[in-house]
């Protein structure tokens, strides 16, 4: 996504629930670098109080059995807040309601048509912004960046 995409979808709200809220599990992972299988994967019990009095997700990555420690940023902290007394998500005992990554990546799809954004609007793509809007355009190097 170019530097402004990300801004131009967060800002951008759906009257249709499921086109939201796919975009908020993509401004999620814009916030977090978490990839689908782990955002799926996240419980209330992921997220926990750290040292420095801030919250903090704690998981192990699916793909590589990794322990990461990611630290959550405001408007990660808000979708957190959004979804987490969801019926779906309690039911689920997650974070958020479960979606497949199929319907995730065609309600994205969606999003970027009704945003105006011509280029194939993934949820990897999210991990992508994150390492460069939010990491390396803050001075963060990715190593020291979560390593989702």
């Amino acid at each position: 996504m170019t530097d402004k995409e990300p801004f131009k979808i967060e800002a951008k709200d759906f009257s249709i629930p499921r086109i939201q809220y796919a975009k908020d599990l993509l401004v999620f992972s814009c916030y977090t670098g978490i990839a689908y299988i782990d955002v799926m994967q996240l419980t209330p019990e992921s997220i926990t109080l750290g040292i420095d009095g801030n919250h903090w997700i704690k998981t192990t990555r699916e793909k590589t059995d990794t322990s990461v420690q990611i630290p959550l940023l405001p408007k990660a902290i808000a979708m957190i807040e959004k979804y987490k007394n969801n019926p779906r998500s309690l039911a689920q005992d997650s974070l958020f309601p479960k979606i497949s990554n199929q319907k995730l990546n065609s309600y994205l799809k969606e999003v970027a048509d009704l945003c105006g954004i011509k280029k194939n609007l993934t949820f990897n793509l999210a991990r992508h912004t994150f390492a460069t809007s939010v990491t390396l355009s803050n001075g963060v190097p990715l190593k020291q960046s979560a390593r989702c």
